[in-house]
């Protein structure tokens, strides 16, 4: 049954390609895009918690092509669809034509080729499919042909991953015979510990570009700022969990871990995921527009599930094959909260562009104005991004710092003391992240309640609420939810299980004496707890008094005292300015004398850090080859044919040496 549904959902997908590509009846296009998308999750919700069978498909490239899902895959798959169901449903309210309905499925398709296909080659195609349903998405919303830059800075990154992925399966499959992914554990096995080490970085390069880890979340602004909320739902959704899926996978199962190099390995993953995690939510913190934010935000969050990835892997290292299962699994419920949350403040984004105009996080007082399952839904998003109680990002974001403080079981001394490190770096994440999603609910969605207009549309505010309930269903149910892992676990890490991750109610880090929390019991609690201040609100309700509020005894509007994103992160741009390197330019003009000023222009921004020491002296050097190389088209044929004469003697001179 499940493989059924798998393969009608790739069909409604393919279809929806084609009239896409055709232009032709678009909105059937996305409800294929949706259906299929709500197809494929019943069809993997079915074969939880083994798995699906593998399937011949009929094709051979280096060796069989078969199709199987493992459960993990599954997992990160029914929390990936649900919100690029509803993205599809709704659409782009940027898309300017067939390109976005195309984009999409050209996506879809390829991350289900990325989570289920088990040969090398046929992987590649599906991984690069991913990158280009990606482009046109954002190439089908742009204005102008001046805003494609971003999407070739994007590809350019994306390529450089995939060549070094390649570079590494290739590798493999040298030792292997075959490209057949059931071959490479053994093949990883009889590698040197310098060649799998190399092998592991390759890798890590190649799924860490489309994952944003650093220095590849560059790419990540400028993109998702072209972009609408609808495309920002799949790329930091389905996309994301399929590279982490296949990340995960690589250093899992490819590599072995008892060797000294998957020590190494994991120091060096832990090390990048958790720069990553900082640098991203810094940024994050000052961006003014809801789509460059939540796009750094993702980087933060893919950080944050490669951190607890490292830690697996640390731990599988020192032959702890129950924390290293604690660490896979952690960083699988990461992503499952963050695509949901995430994809809740994409669709929010593209409600606000449909009242004023555009994405800029301003206070125009839009939850008041708009229908209540927004705010519900909004709100709960925000709070499971920020790691507040009971949502799933808190569950999630406190097993990922249970799983760091468990660094004291590691032998030695670089170990425990990694661990420790990262676990810090994690805590000034969580800090600035509760502050940014403050930020991104109080001035995206709060504000003057004199402002009259209408709010967001009907239909955004049911798909926010949606997934906002589902983010707390996630929480609460997260007892449950654990069983889905339970055989993937075992698998990766044999000794290692997913029961053990919950007592009952409580959910626990292997054992309950070291800490628990219980966010079924936690929601329970504070419903009825809230009976008594909604009691008190109800008894007070006939007497409340509306005064203006308190600001220094001094007469001011709200439009006076409201606060901008500027002001409100000014504080940490001016503590962190040698990492953020803020510019500021201001100008005046007047009208005739200098103390009359007719306008004023003030312009702010920060500095990429990689931007001008890495990716700019690259484009420069790339310039410079091309220049050089230039010289080479002088259209002589003299020079072509002594050119050819010098190949050929290199080549004739090879196997003698």
């Amino acid at each position: 049954m499940s493989a059924n549904l798998i393969g009608l959902a790739a069909l409604a997908w393919g279809l929806a390609g084609v009239l896409g590509f055709a232009g032709r009846a678009l909105n059937l296009g996305r409800a294929l895009l949706a259906a299929g998308a709500l197809v494929l999750i019943a069809g993997v919700l079915l074969a939880l918690p083994e798995g699906t069978p593998p399937v011949h498909l009929g094709l051979v490239f280096t060796a069989p092509i078969l199709f199987h899902l493992a459960p993990e895959a599954c997992w990160l798959l029914i929390f990936g669809l649900a919100p690029a169901a509803l993205a599809a449903a709704l659409g782009s309210p940027l898309a300017r034509g067939r390109l976005w309905v195309a984009g999409a499925a050209v996506t879809l398709l390829g991350a289900l080729g990325v989570f289920g296909l088990t040969e090398g080659a046929a992987f590649l195609i599906a991984w690069e499919l991913m990158s280009l349903g990606g482009a046109l998405m954002v190439l089908g919303e742009r204005k102008s042909d001046s805003e494609g830059s971003a999407v070739l800075f994007m590809l350019t990154l994306l390529e450089l991953g995939a060549v070094c992925l390649l570079a590494a399966l290739l590798w493999l499959g040298t030792v292997a015979g075959n490209l057949d992914f059931t071959h490479f554990a053994a093949a990883g096995a009889v590698l040197s510990p310098t060649a799998r080490y190399a092998v592991g970085i390759l890798l890590i390069i190649g799924f860490g570009a489309k994952l944003g880890l650093l220095p590849f979340y560059e790419w990540f602004p400028g993109v998702y700022g072209r972009a609408s909320g609808a495309t920002g739902m799949l790329l930091s959704g389905v996309v994301l969990n399929a590279a982490f899926f296949a990340l995960s996978r690589a250093l899992v199962i490819w590599l072995p871990g008892t060797a000294g190099d998957g020590f190494a390995l994991g120091l060096t993953l832990l090390a990048l995921a958790v720069l990553t995690a900082i640098l991203s939510i810094l940024y994050a913190f000052q961006e003014d527009d809801w789509r460059r934010l939540l796009s750094l935000s993702t980087a933060e969050n893919a950080g944050i599930a490669c951190t607890a990835l490292a830690a697996a892997l640390l731990f599988r290292h020192a032959g702890l094959a129950e924390l290293a299962g604690l660490g896979w699994i952690v960083g699988l419920l990461h992503l499952a909260g963050h695509a949901l949350a995430k994809g809740a403040l994409f669709m929010t984004a593209d409600g606000v562009q449909q009242v004023i105009g555009d994405y800029r996080l301003r206070p125009q007082g839009l939850l008041r104005r708009s229908a209540w399952p927004l705010g519900v839904g909004a709100l709960f998003a925000a709070m499971s991004l920020a790691a507040m109680p009971p949502q799933a990002g808190f569950v999630s974001e406190w097993y990922v710092f249970q799983t760091v403080f468990q660094g004291f079981h590691l032998p030695g001394l670089t170990g425990p003391l990694a661990l420790s490190i990262a676990g810090a770096g994690l805590a000034l994440t969580a800090a600035v992240a509760f502050a940014t999603f403050i930020k991104v609910f109080g001035l995206g969605l709060l504000g003057d309640g004199n402002i009259q207009g209408p709010g967001i549309p009907g239909r955004y505010a049911g798909a926010v609420g949606l997934l906002g309930m589902l983010v707390l269903a996630t929480a609460v149910g997260m007892p449950w939810w654990l069983l889905a892992l339970g055989n993937g676990v075992t698998a990766a890490f044999p000794g290692a299980s997913a029961a053990a991750l919950h007592s009952g109610l409580l959910l626990v880090p292997l054992t309950a004496h070291f800490a628990f929390i219980s966010p079924t019991l936690l929601v329970i609690a504070g419903s009825l707890l809230a009976l008594i201040p909604l009691g008190l609100w109800w008894l007070a309700h006939a007497r409340r008094r509306r005064t203006p509020a308190w600001y220094g005894g001094l007469p001011r509007t709200s439009e006076q005292v409201a606060i901008s994103p500027l002001a409100f992160s000014n504080a940490l741009r001016t503590f962190y300015s040698m990492v953020y390197r803020p510019t500021e330019d201001m100008r005046h003009e007047h009208t005739g004398l200098r103390y009359f000023v007719r306008h004023l222009s003030f312009e702010h921004q920060v500095a990429p850090l990689f931007g001008a020491t890495l990716f700019a002296p690259t484009v420069r050097l790339i310039y410079r080859l091309a220049a050089w190389l230039q010289r080479l088209q002088s259209g002589s044929m003299n020079l072509y044919l002594g050119i050819i004469g010098i190949i050929l003697v290199l080549i004739l001179l090879v196997p003698l040496l």
